[in-house]
């Protein structure tokens, strides 16, 4: 299946590497490998490797791509190729050295959620909506282990697959102009946490106290694609007993 992934040029400074066609952990697992490969092992001239659901993304710089290419065969100048075809030749290097029984290990972390109230206003809207109780969407929100397919739409916000459909739910008609930080929503068959402050439409069934974003760490993120994840119910006297560790730290 590496071989026969499909590469495309993204104008002139990134390809689009296809590994598939949906959201799927066969293909979750391939577009790890590859953008790990690539990370742990990057070709000269590489800038940044993005993974998403089914695609991996590799930006690079051309004048250094050509460069490269030139030095490695300087008896071949008339001979050498578009940055974008040397690009493509490197990665087919690499997809071709690539097999499906390779897993990359993935975390496991466990993500404390206060449900309901003021930390999460749509949850009775949730539960009406599915004809069940606020506790039984807890239950069965919390009762999943979730993968986190990509990061995307704010810095450090996880799409998560995995989510039961009981309790899936449309994003609102009018978004909110302002998120709390750690906001765990959902929207559609899918749930994610907001990780910084930001308008947006899910629905919001709970919060966490841990920060997913700090822009001074490295790397700022607390989450990244292929770790495994399950929510763990607090209390709001839990919540706030996080918040002043936190501080204290």
């Amino acid at each position: 299946m590496f071989e026969q992934a499909e590469i495309e040029p993204m104008g002139e400074r990134a390809v689009i590497v296809r590994l598939g066609a949906g959201v799927d952990e066969l293909t979750h697992r391939r577009v790890r490998q590859l953008a790990e490969r690539l990370e742990a092992q990057p070709f000269a001239g590489m800038i940044e490797v993005i993974p998403a659901f089914d695609t991996v993304t590799i930006v690079y710089d051309p004048l250094a791509i050509y460069l490269n290419a030139r030095r490695s065969a300087p008896d071949q100048d008339g001979e050498l190729s578009t940055p974008y075809a040397i690009v493509e030749s490197r990665l087919r290097e690499v997809l071709g050295r690539l097999r499906d029984g390779e897993t990359p290990v993935a975390r496991l972390l466990q993500i404390p959620v206060c449900y309901g109230g003021p930390f999460g206003e749509d949850l009775a809207h949730v539960a009406e909506r599915n004809g069940l109780s606020p506790e039984e969407v807890i239950a069965i929100h919390a009762g999943t282990e979730y993968v986190v397919y990509m990061l995307g739409f704010a810095p450090g916000f996880p799409y998560l697959g995995g989510m039961d459909g009981r309790i899936a739910a449309p994003r609102r008609a009018t978004p909110r102009l302002t998120i709390p930080p750690g906001s765990v929503g959902i929207a559609g068959e899918q749930t994610g946490i907001y990780p910084i402050g930001t308008p947006g439409g899910w629905q919001l069934i709970g919060r966490t106290p841990l920060r997913l974003f700090v822009s001074e760490q490295d790397p700022p993120t607390l989450l990244r694609a292929g770790d495994r994840l399950r929510f763990v119910p607090i209390t709001p006297e839990q919540y706030a007993e996080w918040e002043e560790g936190a501080r204290d730290h």
